[in-house]
């Protein structure tokens, strides 16, 4: 790829003021200054400089969220705190969105990326993602609500799909589910006459929150990047 278009990519400069730096002399190629802004560039083998700082090759990012209570999943809102407030600029200026929601009284596991073929096929029910929750019951969960919940309950015009749940004999519980509909885990307890009381995201796929405190986040690590890739196939 292009020089210019490398920096562009990584979010370090526009193409115009990549054209810039180059004409001051402040691009490097492997130590040696760059003097035109079309000079090829292999991500994997070369190395860039740019006005004094080495650039690592990212055109899409991916971060693991750990979402307090009380924000909402969404890249914008006129009334509330969103995710995105939770990242730092050097994250938000890729334009990463939440792949999946969660409710704002929901916390807990999220993924953010600018990477949307990818989003959109862990999101899609055909990949059967598995999406795993915590949660808090107003009252304990019988044997027979169990049953009719893991074998799918109407939630307003829609059969939720056949889940596990197990509970620990009173009111706490893990469900997993492979959708995601809206309000889905709160509007499944409704269905069989109970509510949730607390609700946490704890696994997406194979992501954890692995020790992330509320409210921090990371990158993801590059085995668990290429581990997401394989369902793109």
């Amino acid at each position: 790829m292009r020089i210019d278009k490398f920096l562009s990519d990584c979010k370090v400069a526009t193409r115009r003021e990549a054209e810039k730096a180059i004409r001051r002399g402040n691009v490097l190629l492997d130590g040696n200054i760059v003097r035109r802004a079309d000079t090829p560039v292999d991500p994997a083998c070369n190395t860039v400089t740019y006005c004094g700082e080495t650039v690592e090759y990212r055109k899409y990012i991916y971060v693991l969220l750990n979402k307090p209570d009380g924000y909402v999943s969404a890249t914008e809102d006129k009334n509330e705190r969103t995710v995105l407030e939770l990242l730092p600029e050097e994250v938000n200026k890729f334009g990463v969105f939440p792949c999946g929601r969660l409710d704002k009284n929901t916390q807990g596991l999220m993924l953010l990326t600018n990477d949307g073929d990818l989003a959109h096929r862990l999101l899609s029910p055909r990949r059967h993602v598995e999406k795993v929750y915590r949660f808090e019951s107003a009252r304990p969960l019988s044997a027979a609500d169990i049953d009719r919940l893991t074998a799918g309950v109407d939630i307003g015009g829609y059969v939720t799909a056949p889940c596990t749940v197990t509970t620990d004999g009173g009111t706490a519980g893990v469900i997993t589910l492979c959708e995601g509909k809206y309000h889905q885990v709160k509007l499944m307890l409704n269905a069989v006459d109970n509510r949730v009381l607390y609700l946490e995201r704890v696994r997406f796929a194979f992501l954890t929150p692995d020790g992330l405190d509320v409210g921090a986040w990371r990158y993801l690590r590059k085995e668990e990047i290429e581990k997401l890739q394989e369902y793109k196939v």
